[in-house]
């Protein structure tokens, strides 16, 4: 059921980022967006609405998981997405993998046609105005060149969320990711 304010259920599929990494980016990302509240991630599945019902989403997510190997993601440099200011940190490793997950994960119960092609990214700052952009893009900059820690992370687990309507989220459901990588087989 959904609230009455309008507010309309939508759902997602994250990657969280732990450590000292996650840390920062969330440190940073409450510095320009104080009221975000958002754990640093990175988005396998952007949010949606239910193709089906949550426990058939639940389901597809577990059932594709059993054939994906954790793997690692690198961070490069910061972005901005031109159309929507975005202000997000590029990844250079593991882009591959967090597409063909996607790309499976984005069907059944899942499936949604996007407004935007899928671009792995972790967003630092958003719906930012034109008075804000410039110096919370300058501080990013900043931030990140100051940054000596490490610029990767691994992925073992994936989260299946729900939007609360007070631009905050829920976890449905950690899915750990179970497939053996070839060269652990021998």
């Amino acid at each position: 059921m959904e609230p009455s304010s309008g507010h309309q259920t939508v759902y997602g599929l994250v990657a969280y980022i732990d450590g000292a990494l996650g840390e920062f980016l969330y440190a940073l990302r409450q510095e320009l967006v104080p009221t975000c509240r958002l754990r640093s991630h990175v988005s396998l599945l952007p949010p949606r609405r239910l193709a089906g019902d949550e426990q058939g989403a639940k389901e597809w997510i577990g059932d594709l998981s059993k054939h994906q190997a954790p793997f690692s993601v690198g961070l490069g440099e910061l972005r901005v997405f031109p159309v929507t200011n975005v202000i997000y940190v590029e990844l250079v490793k593991g882009h591959e993998e967090l597409a063909e997950m996607h790309d499976a994960l984005n069907g059944g119960a899942l499936a949604y046609a996007e407004p935007f092609p899928y671009h792995p990214h972790i967003t630092l700052g958003q719906e930012l105005t034109v008075e804000q952009f410039d110096a919370a893009l300058a501080l990013c900059q900043k931030r990140w060149a100051e940054y000596g820690g490490a610029r990767s992370f691994a992925v073992e687990t994936i989260t299946f969320v729900r939007n609360t309507g007070d631009c905050g989220w829920s976890d449905l459901q950690d899915v750990v990711l179970e497939r053996q990588p070839v060269s652990a087989l021998y």
